[in-house]
């Protein structure tokens, strides 16, 4: 059964880039878009959904005229327990109610728990660092590689993203976005291309303190390479001393249908960065650290005021205990194999190619993505567009059920007939 869905029908941009739309409720839609407008910089204007939400509950969103969407976006792989998941709620009422905010100057018992629930399902990690971001995580996972082997550059691959401040954009793989501040430090990196294990001979080993990647390159449309890129990437970061950085901002969490991603191919990095679902839509990041990197840690090298904060711990914490309790990552494994051989099913009309892992998802289509995403937001269906014009992206809750799943594709039948 498809989902209630009110709008008449919705054009996501017009040729300047605005939105347009005719649906029910336009007025109040448009009051709250002017107000944002009016108040925020406009810095996601020409790619928001043409949508007010004000309320969500499991894999569904609904909008400020009761347009009710299932959510096969996220919130741009951030809900993994899907929306106001009851004991997450719960758990960030009662922190709140208890004990809301000190800084890391003293003991805190939920960030404890926080930081033992992760650290233990993440590899064979040793310590943690939580921060506020992905953006921030990176950052200071470049730090630590520098300053763990005193050596200078960071190679970093070509399409990888890894954040919009400064010192995380000069380690972003698109020049056309370096090169719109020019003040960044991306003189200090080596960008090569994921897959190609021979760029490396190219480089002198003496001067790199760490290789940085996403190990799925998300936004341009979710590429990766193959097993053996990744082990031999292990290896020569293993010969060189150069520290191996997984960014798993999206990868992590149990969103490929592991905890994290390199347990796919049995590669273990030395330093882990996460964020977006680790607190199941709270916003915390973290840093992971085997333990032979958190040994050069010293007091004074990081710090933060909101890092891994009561509110933030007990998400973490409640994400991570759902997570496990409701065998989410095993869910993931075992529904995402069908949801891929049946995307598989559309090759030859309309669909291209399907890209990536458990619920990290790119489908390259024959039409434009953004036509696909419209048609299926007519249908009362989110999914997200990427890098490449002719892929879109599924990154769903992991509680995504079959039944929604069918949805999905009843969906696509009826576009792709």
């Amino acid at each position: 059964m498809r989902p209630r869905v009110f709008a008449r029908r919705v054009d996501l941009f017009d040729g300047r880039g605005r939105v347009r739309l005719e649906a029910t409720g336009e007025s109040s839609r448009m009051n709250s878009k002017e107000t944002e407008d009016r108040y925020i910089l406009p810095t996601y204007n020409n790619i928001r959904f043409p949508l007010s939400f004000v309320r969500a509950e499991g894999s569904y969103v609904e909008d400020d005229s009761g347009g009710r969407y299932l959510d096969l976006y996220g919130g741009h792989a951030v809900c993994v327990l899907g929306h106001c998941h009851p004991r997450w709620v719960e758990a960030i009422a009662e922190q709140a109610g208890t004990f809301d905010f000190y800084s890391n100057l003293c003991y805190c018992p939920v960030r404890a728990e926080a930081a033992k629930l992760m650290v233990e399902r993440c590899y064979s990690m040793h310590q943690a660092f939580f921060c506020n971001s992905g953006a921030e995580a990176n950052e200071t996972a470049l730090k630590i590689a520098r300053k763990a082997t005193g050596r200078e550059y960071i190679v970093s691959m070509e399409e990888n993203f890894h954040g919009r401040t400064i010192g995380a954009l000069s380690v972003t793989g698109f020049e056309k976005s370096r090169a719109l501040f020019p003040q960044n430090i991306s003189r200090w990196t080596r960008f090569l291309r994921l897959g190609d294990l021979e760029a490396f001979d190219s480089l002198d080993p003496e001067e790199i303190a760490g290789v940085i990647l996403e190990p799925l390159q998300s936004v341009v449309g979710v590429k990766m390479a193959e097993p053996e890129y990744y082990r031999g990437l292990r290896d020569w970061c293993d010969r060189t001393g150069a520290v191996l950085i997984f960014d798993e901002v999206q990868t992590g969490n149990g969103r490929t249908g592991k905890w994290f991603v390199g347990e796919h191919w049995g590669v273990e990095p030395d330093l882990v960065t996460t964020a977006k679902g680790l607190g199941g839509g709270y916003p915390v990041g973290a840093v992971l650290a085997n333990e032979k990197i958190s040994a050069t840690v010293e007091a004074g090298d990081q710090a933060t005021t909101f890092g891994g904060g009561p509110l933030a711990a007990a998400a973490v914490a409640a994400t991570y205990r759902i997570i496990e309790e409701e065998g989410l990552v095993e869910q993931v494994a075992r529904l995402s194999s069908g949801v891929i051989e049946r995307l598989g099913g559309y090759v030859g009309r309309g669909i291209e190619e399907v890209r990536g892992l458990g619920y990290l998802l790119g489908v390259r289509c024959e039409k434009p993505a953004k036509e696909i995403q419209a048609a299926l937001l007519e249908r009362g269906i989110l999914v997200g567009t990427s890098g490449d014009l002719q892929t879109f992206r599924l990154l769903p809750p992991l509680t995504v059920s079959e039944e929604e799943w069918g949805i999905f594709f009843a969906a696509l039948d009826d576009i792709f007939a």
